[in-house]
C-alpha cells in the first residue's frame, strides 16, 4: 500500500469518525420529552405506539424540538401521586381540562360519553330517563370497583338491576362494545373515543349518540375538553405545547378521525 493511499485512507476514516461523533453529539444534545403512557390501553396508547395519544404526543414533541420518549406506566388509581408527581415524566396525555394538581394545556379535542346501540334497532335514546332503557341490560365500565360516572343518573332513574360491569383497560376494554354487537346487552354508556374505536371493528353497524344532558343535575359532567398535563410549575413547557397544539390542529384532527373519535366543537374557554 502506497504511503499516499495510506494517508488518504486514514483521512477518510478520520472523517467518518468525526462525522459519527458529530451525529451522536447532535442526537445527545436533543432534549427529550418524557411522556407517561399506558403500555396496553388502546385506542389511547400501547407499547407499540399504536394509540392516537402516542401519535399526537410524538407530533407535539417534535414540533417543540424535543425527542419523544415514552415512560410506560399503568393508568390506575394513585398514578399521579406515585409516578407523575414524583417526576417520572414531563407530560401526560388525555387529561380533562382543569384537573387539579397539574397544569393543563389548551385542549386538543372535546368529546362526550355516548350511548352505544345496534343501528338496526333505531333506539334513539334521548336521556338517562328515556323509557327505551327500561328492561334493557345496560353496560358500564367498572373503575376501581366502582361503576363509571353514568351510573349515578342510571341508578337514580331506577336502572340499578340492569347494570352490567365491564373492564375499562387493556385487552378487554373493547368487550363492552362487542357485548352490544353480540346482543349480550342492549346498550352501553361509555367514553366516546373508546366507543368509536371499537364500534368500527364490529361485524354489525353500531350507533353512537352523545349522552344528554351534557351535565347531570347532580353536577357530574359527561362532556370534556381533553388536554395534555405538565407539572404545575412548568409554565414554559405548557406554553410551548399550547402553541404546538394550535399550530397542529389540522394534523391532530386527522389522527383523531383515523381512530373514529367522536368530536364536539371546542368551547371558547377551551382554546378553540
Amino acid at each position: 500500500m502506497s504511503s499516499r493511499f495510506h494517508k488518504l485512507l486514514l483521512a477518510c476514516v478520520a472523517s467518518l469518525f468525526a462525522g459519527g461523533f458529530i451525529s451522536v453529539r447532535a442526537v445527545a444534545e436533543t432534549p427529550s420529552l418524557r411522556i407517561c403512557a399506558d403500555p396496553d390501553n388502546l385506542p389511547y396508547s400501547n407499547s407499540s405506539l399504536g394509540g392516537f395519544d402516542n401519535q399526537i404526543a410524538a407530533l407535539l414533541a417534535r414540533d417543540i424540538g424535543r425527542k419523544p420518549v415514552f415512560v410506560w406506566a399503568r393508568s390506575r388509581r394513585g398514578f399521579l401521586r406515585e409516578r407523575f408527581n414524583k417526576g417520572a415524566c414531563d407530560v401526560l396525555m388525555g387529561v380533562p381540562e382543569g384537573m387539579k394538581h397539574v397544569q393543563t394545556t389548551v385542549p386538543y379535542y372535546r368529546s362526550s360519553y355516548v350511548f352505544v346501540t345496534r343501528s338496526r334497532e333505531h333506539l334513539h335514546i334521548a336521556s338517562f330517563d328515556d323509557p327505551v332503557l327500561d328492561n334493557k341490560r345496560i353496560g358500564l365500565q367498572i373503575l376501581e370497583s366502582d361503576y363509571s360516572p353514568p351510573s349515578l343518573p342510571l341508578i337514580r332513574a331506577g336502572h340499578t338491576a340492569q347494570l352490567v360491569g365491564y373492564e375499562p383497560f387493556g385487552r378487554e376494554a373493547g368487550s363492552i362494545v362487542r357485548a352490544v354487537a353480540d346482543k349480550k346487552i342492549g346498550v352501553a354508556v361509555i367514553w366516546g373515543p373508546l366507543a368509536g374505536y371499537y364500534a368500527r371493528k364490529q361485524s354489525v353497524p353500531l350507533s353512537l349518540a352523545a349522552v344528554s344532558p351534557s351535565i347531570d343535575r347532580s353536577g357530574i359532567p359527561f362532556v370534556f375538553n381533553i388536554t395534555a398535563a405538565v407539572h404545575s410549575k412548568d409554565t414554559d413547557l405548557a406554553e410551548k405545547l399550547n402553541r404546538a397544539i394550535r399550530e397542529d390542529a389540522a394534523k391532530i384532527d386527522r389522527i383523531l378521525r383515523a381512530y373514529n373519535v367522536p368530536q364536539l366543537p371546542l368551547t371558547k374557554d377551551g382554546g378553540a
